[in-house]
């Protein structure tokens, strides 16, 4: 008797272990979670954000652990930042903070750069509608094609309220081709334009004034609320953030939205993202197809910019360096970056960082526009 209760405690041990639990699928997922975590450690891609999406993903697929069960750990996030969208909107006032829209505010004509850009969004909810074999829906497509605005939080606050069953797949695809911007637009910006454009230069921007940058944000939330009020939680936060660190007494505010707050909230944030990256959610056709038609979003949307640049530069006296039009996409500061990069490559005298800041800021209040956009037609 004493050795039949024995096995059956060694059995209910061995039963209650990870040895015997472990699927397939879930060590793939595990696999493609230390991929995450290879880029951001290992390779400095969007490390803030990769580390975070990709240990959640790793508890997420621990057996029997009950994280991302209701009562878990990760349940408790999700549904307390995601599922109610606080979490982006949070991420925004951090973003706004740290944001100087004095670039855009001297050379108001590179918004329309960064408006070229979203042009990726509306091809691949097109795209996404008429790929053979998927069957995504108008507000699945509509998810998708955010993707291209390289904006994570606003890829999110879209995907939560019209298809929160792909948040996994669509959250992971915005932030890997956020992080590989660096590496997927170079080919695309010299491809579409010629030595002697990449060589352009562009005169010194003008001073913009404290009075200026006070009003710009009051008089975007006028805007927004008088045309795309569904808009107004993403632009609201945004310009509130803008506001607290232009405004000149809210200092202390300021540098908590810019530091303290946005870190916390990027932590929950990646870890809730993780948690819909386990295994029998994340594996299936559907996924295949968003991590293509992401990289479809983000492609058209960078070459959009700088063919408009080209365009905008057949009736402009003043031109314009065709390599900033790609900073469209939003993914602030680092598309600006690469504009720079590919410019000094051209020309090592030729400095494009604060013009790409133009369109790059530009592409953030698009991203915004457009998901009030989609939310107002859809939702």
């Amino acid at each position: 008797m004493d050795a039949l209760n024995t096995g059956h405690l060694l059995q209910n041990i061995l039963t209650g272990t990870g040895l015997l639990n472990f699927h397939w699928n879930n060590l793939l997922m595990i696999g493609i979670c230390f991929v995450l975590l290879y880029l951001a450690i290992v390779r400095g891609f969007e490390p803030l954000l990769l580390v975070p999406i990709g240990f959640g993903g790793l508890l997420s697929n621990i057996p029997l652990a009950g994280i991302i069960d209701e009562g878990g750990f990760l349940w408790y996030v999700y549904n307390a930042g995601i599922s109610t969208g606080l979490f982006p909107l949070l991420i925004f006032i951090g973003v706004g903070a740290m944001t100087d829209f004095g670039p855009l505010i001297a050379n108001p004509r590179l918004a329309l750069l960064g408006g070229a850009a979203q042009f990726g969004i509306f091809t691949t909810l097109i795209g996404a509608v008429c790929l053979p074999g998927m069957n995504f829906t108008l507000k699945q497509a509509a998810s998708i094609g955010i993707i291209g605005g390289a904006d994570g939080p606003t890829a999110i606050f879209v995907t939560t309220r019209l298809a929160p069953e792909l948040l996994g797949a669509i959250a992971v695809a915005a932030y890997s081709y956020m992080a590989l911007v660096p590496i997927i637009q170079p080919p695309i910006m010299r491809w579409l334009t010629t030595p002697a454009e990449r060589q352009i230069k562009m005169s010194q921007l003008r001073h913009v004034s404290r009075l200026e940058k006070i009003i710009f944000p009051l008089v975007v939330l006028a805007l927004c609320a008088l045309f795309i009020p569904s808009a107004a939680p993403l632009i609201g936060a945004l310009m509130f953030g803008n506001l607290l660190n232009e405004c000149g007494q809210t200092s202390r505010l300021a540098d908590t939205a810019k530091n303290a707050l946005i870190n916390i909230v990027t932590i929950l944030l990646g870890l809730a993202v993780g948690s819909k990256l386990e295994a029998g959610a994340f594996l299936n056709i559907q996924t295949v197809g968003i991590i293509l038609l992401g990289l479809c979003a983000f492609t058209v949307g960078s070459g959009a910019g700088v063919l408009m640049a080209r365009f905008m530069n057949l009736f402009s006296k003043q031109k314009i360096n065709p390599l900033i039009g790609s900073a469209g996409v939003s993914a602030v500061p680092m598309a600006a970056r690469v504009s720079n990069k590919v410019g000094l490559e051209a020309d090592p005298q030729n400095f494009l960082m604060m013009h790409a800041m133009g369109p790059n800021v530009a592409g953030v209040i698009g991203s915004a526009v457009v998901a009030g956009i989609l939310l107002a037609v859809f939702q």
